[in-house]
């Protein structure tokens, strides 16, 4: 039967009561694991240790998700080494049949897809909105990178000379180390290592400590599927250490990374030193966050732009490497923009993200609590004004306000640095150019947008905006798999293009043969 053109996954309309009460069973559902133990797994093997990993619910800090293993330098190594063994076998597989457990994921997850977002709603503080759509686009990542392997694997273009036979194949790289963020828990872990396997290449995969929940579920997603033992392993533990011993492994032959600045970098440092007894250089997949703006010019529907600004300052509290953390903003139109942005902004409900009524639920943990509110200060004290938010939210969780700063300097602290919370940097600008030149001024280029009507002006920005992805007269954040592929410049990483027809080659290298004929 012909493979259907690829399609992307519908968003769950939670207006229908039936969605309504499948999303509530899968709450309750999830909620009756708590506290519930999971294994460190290598090579089929479950292990446990003594020291223990605790994941909690960010609305409730007090309420334990689950309980996972604290890895040391002796697991790292073993994983790596037990993967480097399966990879002699796993990298001759047929590249259908490596497919065909990515297709069979989909499909018991697209059934399963409310059970994903519950545990995501508890482990990290996604509103129902924002797990469906991370679920949503694991769904497609599963579905595409399947797709995109069957053409890897196929026949490759090349030019015929009559003298031989030309061909060229697309071979793994080897064992790779996948360390996904905690803000897109589901998506971007699956994407990175699910486009790791069905390659060819065997996976040591280390969920962030603040979602280990999540990673496992894909990983146990995997086994239910079939994948055999040893093509991916779940190892959970400090990144500072296990992560370290990983990376730096001579067997590891490439590292998938979705996280900081700060991280990234030294993840970059750490594998490109060469260890005694490794026969290459490390690849390095990186997507390291950003300080994405969203100019405002006056030739636009200011109640549009506004709008779509507070989309996408504040999904998921802001905790988006896409999301707008400025707004940049012609002075003609500067004051009614504020007004319109606060009218939204102030009506927000914030509470605990298991109730559909709340649009905003909690930041991911103390640490993150405490350093928002540290910039929203810093904010203030370089001269900002506020006019929303501030403040934390009353309740359990690390709940805060959606915050407004207006009247911001364009070099200011919470101009340049990325925050990741609900923040919103409001920034005036003489005319569209000028604004154009503050969005461009950051060490970042991940995402951008630009509200206008004005062609002209449509046409200079898509030439002199330095972001990997940009958007016209619509929100910043969302990007789809297969639609926007999606990754940055500059210190944003290294344009990976995640989704995009490019991404596999990534976790490939190509081998010509020519055969003479004649």
């Amino acid at each position: 039967m012909p493979l259907k053109p690829f399609k992307n996954e519908p968003l769950t309309d939670f207006s229908k009561p039936a969605n309504r009460k499948a999303m509530e069973a899968a709450l309750q559902k999830v909620r009756s694991w708590f506290n519930k133990e999971y294994p460190i797994v290598i090579g089929g093997e479950e292990i446990r240790t003594n020291d223990k990993l605790k994941s909690y619910n960010p609305s409730n800090p007090g309420e334990i998700v689950g309980v996972f293993q604290k890895a040391d330098v002796n697991l790292a190594n073993k994983a790596v080494e037990t993967a480097a063994t399966k990879f002699v076998t796993w990298q001759y597989v047929d590249p259908k049949k490596r497919a065909d457990y990515l297709f069979k994921a989909a499909k018991i997850m697209r059934k399963r897809k409310h059970e994903f977002s519950a545990v995501m709603v508890y482990e990290v503080g996604k509103t129902w909105p924002e797990a469906d759509a991370d679920t949503a686009e694991a769904i497609d990542f599963l579905d595409f990178y399947a797709r995109e392997m069957l053409r890897y694997g196929g026949k490759q273009p090349v030019t015929k000379i009559p003298t031989e036979k030309n061909e060229l194949v697309y071979l793994p790289l080897g064992v790779g180390v996948v360390v996904p963020p905690w803000n897109f828990p589901l998506a971007i872990l699956a994407g990175m290592a699910t486009a790791a396997v069905v390659t060819g290449n065997t996976v040591v995969l280390k969920p962030s400590s603040d979602s280990p929940l999540t990673g496992w579920m894909l990983f146990d997603l995997m086994r239910e599927v079939g994948l055999p033992a040893g093509v991916l392993n779940f190892v959970t533990g400090p990144g500072g250490t296990v992560g370290d011993t990983m990376v730096a492994h001579p067997k590891t032959r490439f590292v998938a990374f979705t996280g900081s600045k700060e991280v990234g970098i030294h993840i970059n440092e750490l594998a490109a030193k060469v260890q005694p007894g490794q026969r290459w250089l490390k690849r390095v997949v990186a997507e390291m966050g950003g300080k994405d703006s969203i100019v405002i010019d006056n030739q636009t529907d200011i109640a549009a732009a506004a709008q779509a600004t507070v989309v996408s300052a504040f999904g998921f509290q802001g905790q988006k490497c896409s999301a707008a953390s400025r707004a940049i903003v012609v002075e003609s139109v500067y004051d009614k923009f504020v007004d319109l942005v606060k009218e939204k902004v102030d009506k927000m409900k914030v509470g605990d993200a298991s109730d559909p009524k709340n649009y905003m639920g909690p930041v991911v943990n103390k640490g993150s609590e405490e350093k928002t509110l540290s910039y929203i200060n810093k904010g203030l004290q370089e001269g900002g004004r506020l006019v929303s938010g501030g403040r934390k939210e009353s309740g359990n969780g690390y709940f805060i306000r959606p915050t407004v700063i207006v009247d911001v300097d364009p070099k200011s602290t919470i101009s340049q640095e990325e925050i990741f919370g609900p923040v919103l940097a409001i920034i005036k600008a003489k005319n569209f150019d000028h604004a154009l030149e503050i969005a461009n001024d950051t060490e970042f280029g991940l995402t951008g947008g630009v509200w206008t009507k004005n062609r002209k002006k449509i046409e200079k920005a898509k030439r002199h905006f330095h972001v990997g992805n940009f958007y016209i007269n619509r929100k910043i954040t969302g990007a789809m798999v297969g639609v926007h592929p999606f990754g940055g410049f500059n210190m944003s990483g290294t344009d990976s293009k995640a989704g995009g027809r490019d991404y596999l080659l990534l976790f490939l290298q190509a081998k010509s043969i020519a055969e003479k004929v004649r």
